[in-house]
């Protein structure tokens, strides 16, 4: 998208782009580095948040803004930067029983007002980074919760499987994370399967861009069409698999096809999706998934998962194993 913008924007937009890949680059780079150290420090069983204010500036963490339990502030990226961290460990809690991103408690901190005009939040290995959008193209980075649990999941994967950030383990790396940040909004509004929109940064976008989100799940390759952010990307099966070198090889291109096949076998399954094709997923990432695994791995470790769970070619595993078919994954 980044590079769409560069492309087709004005002079203004193209550097805002510029910028951001610039500091996208510089701190994923850091995010792989600290994700080789397993390291952890906190009281189990607590959850503990901490919002800073960059104040347009890129020191991190910034000035201490709001803590665990304090009230409302009045800034609304400082308070929603809080509530939907606290809605993604409440999830992770609740559903799988886990302390936090790392498991033991990992504090929650995050960063609000990151630079000027920053179009982009992340997860830099430690911390959760946000930017206000430059307003033209993009809102507030806090804006959409399925995106505040997309960017922390990093996180989980990061002490987890640690998916490799390049091919198709990348691009599974931002599945895993799509399907979890859009697990969180749909707790968050106790939606079920046939109820969600299955979209990823709904409200992102402003009222200037032809599009509605930045992914569909649903329907990969029809979130956006627009002059400056150009078509959207994703192939919805590997007949249009991505091969190319951009992108780290399609990362966030390919990440379309694990994200549909999960978006089918929730809905073959039916009933909340966090409850067992997010239960399935979540096996995988935590324990079958290692850095290098590919599409077909990640298929035949949750079809696999499936059976272990709710039976042998019970309904759940014949739904698992129907959407990787329909991708084009598995024959």
């Amino acid at each position: 998208m980044s590079d769409q913008i560069i492309l087709n924007g004005d002079a203004t937009q193209k550097e805002w782009a510029l910028r951001t890949v610039r500091a996208s680059e510089r701190f994923r780079g850091r995010r792989e580095a600290v994700g080789m150290v397993n390291f952890s420090s906190a009281i189990a069983g607590e959850k503990r948040r901490t919002i800073f204010d960059a104040e347009t500036g890129t020191d991190l963490p910034g000035k201490l803004v709001r803590g665990e339990g304090d009230p409302p502030t009045g800034d609304i990226s400082v308070d929603e930067a809080y509530d939907g961290s606290g809605i993604t460990y409440d999830f992770f809690n609740d559903i799988f029983e886990r302390n936090s991103i790392d498991g033991y408690g990992l504090r929650l901190d995050s960063t609000v007002h990151f630079d000027r005009k920053y179009d982009n939040a992340f997860w830099n290995g430690s911390q959760m980074v946000y930017g206000d959008g430059d307003g033209e193209l993009f809102n507030r980075f806090t804006i959409s919760i399925d995106i505040i649990g997309h960017e922390l999941t990093h996180g989980v994967t990061q002490y987890e499987a640690g998916l490799v950030y390049r091919g198709q383990p990348g691009a599974l790396n931002e599945s895993m994370s799509d399907v979890f940040g859009s697990l969180i909004k749909q707790y968050s509004l106790k939606q079920p399967a046939d109820e969600a929109d299955w979209l990823i940064g709904a409200g992102l976008l402003t009222d200037k861009i032809s599009g509605v989100a930045l992914r569909s799940m649903k329907a990969p390759g029809t979130a956006y069409n627009d002059k400056v952010l150009g078509k959207d990307p994703q192939p919805a099966d590997m007949k249009s698999i991505y091969t190319g070198t951009a992108d780290n090889e399609g990362v966030h291109i390919n990440s379309g096809i694990p994200n549909r096949a999960f978006y089918l076998a929730a809905s073959e399954i039916g009933g909340n999706a966090w409850e067992k094709a997010g239960k399935i997923w979540y096996v995988a990432l935590t324990e079958r998934l290692r850095s290098r695994a590919n599409f077909r791995r990640a298929a035949n470790a949750t079809i696999a998962i499936a059976g272990e769970l709710y039976g042998i070619d019970g309904d759940e595993q014949k739904a698992v194993r129907n959407a990787w078919k329909t991708v084009g994954v598995i024959a």
